[in-house]
């Protein structure tokens, strides 16, 4: 595999496989209840980095859409819009070195995620209980997929699923919003009077830059020792995911709409790659996503490697060519 530049605050260079082997990922959690845990801890390895090496946001700053003149048209954005409130942009190529931002609009706290191992990007209320969370990166790794903590019990989460894993929250289900990906051109058509969030201050990273450079056409997931997908599907394969199903992204390409499992979901061209070339917005294009239901509301879905579809949903369901 190639070398990956990972984020540190030295941008220091890991070169797959050699990670974390001999480091303790457990270790400097002296708040974290272990006897909690509800996943095999030998499945959690140290991604290089250690707890906020790669900084979460909080209350990032947003700037009118029409103001934001850096992005170019094809760059990825993560789009949140609720009701009644104006459309929210979060750029790739912040998030690429940040992964996590935490966000609050009208009152409501919400959690915008991504793991570039593997290419998830979800959305989550950050409310659990009476009480709202705030989220960090905890430099750890399972199945390749980034495990946040909150900073009020630092208990750990698995991003993909959106679930406590270890400590008080343990077994706790954060609840997923809807978010997708799309391009900057087409969020901007889409809302003229919609924000974006500027580009964070105080941090050394060259945005815009790719720290994974051909990863996602790269043959073996980062620190990942699972299992290969049924069907003869790629690893680093992009497939949609919608609750425990999996449709791959090379047929939605194809067919460009399908309705199945409840859903309509539809595959339009013009999105970049963030993980492709060494620029965000050179990556090949590999198209926009959206997942609604028959009243075309928009429904939380992610569009991950199958590698990591597999992982996490072993007995999930490949909705394969007809």
């Amino acid at each position: 595999m190639r070398h990956l530049l990972h984020a540190t605050l030295a941008a220091m260079v890991i070169a797959a496989p050699v990670g974390a082997q001999g480091i303790d990922p457990t270790a400097g959690w002296p708040n974290t209840d272990f006897s909690t845990a509800i996943i095999d801890l030998s499945e959690v390895r140290s991604g290089g980095v250690p707890r906020d090496g790669i900084p979460a946001l909080d209350a990032p700053r947003m700037i009118q859409a029409a103001r934001e003149d850096g992005l170019d048209g094809a760059e990825p954005v993560l789009t949140v819009a609720f009701e009644g409130t104006a459309a929210r942009a979060y750029p790739l190529r912040y998030l690429t070195w940040h992964e996590i931002v935490n966000d609050e609009v009208g009152g409501f706290p919400f959690a915008v995620t991504y793991c570039p191992l593997c290419n998830s990007a979800m959305v989550f209320d950050r409310r659990v209980g009476d009480q709202v969370l705030s989220f960090g990166v905890s430099g750890n790794l399972r199945h390749s997929d980034m495990i946040m903590f909150d900073r009020e019990t630092e208990s750990w989460w698995q991003q993909a699923i959106g679930e406590g894993i270890v400590g008080v929250h343990a077994g706790t289900q954060l609840r997923e919003l809807p978010g997708w990906l799309e391009s900057w051109d087409s969020f901007r058509a889409a809302y003229p009077d919609g924000v974006v969030m500027a580009e964070p201050r105080g941090y050394r990273r060259p945005y815009g830059r790719n720290p994974y450079v051909g990863y996602d056409t790269s043959g073996w997931p980062f620190l990942y020792s699972g299992e290969e997908p049924p069907h003869g599907i790629d690893p680093l394969a992009r497939v949609v995911r919608y609750e425990d199903h999996a449709w791959t992204l090379e047929r939605l390409a194809r067919e460009g709409s399908v309705t199945e499992a409840g859903v309509t979901i539809t595959w339009q061209a013009g999105v970049a790659s963030a993980l492709d070339a060494p620029q965000v917005a050179a990556g090949r294009d590999v198209g926009r996503i959206r997942v609604r239901n028959a009243a075309g509301q928009d429904l939380p879905h992610d569009v991950m490697f199958a590698f990591a579809f597999h992982a996490f949903w072993p007995e999930g369901t490949w909705m394969l060519d007809r």
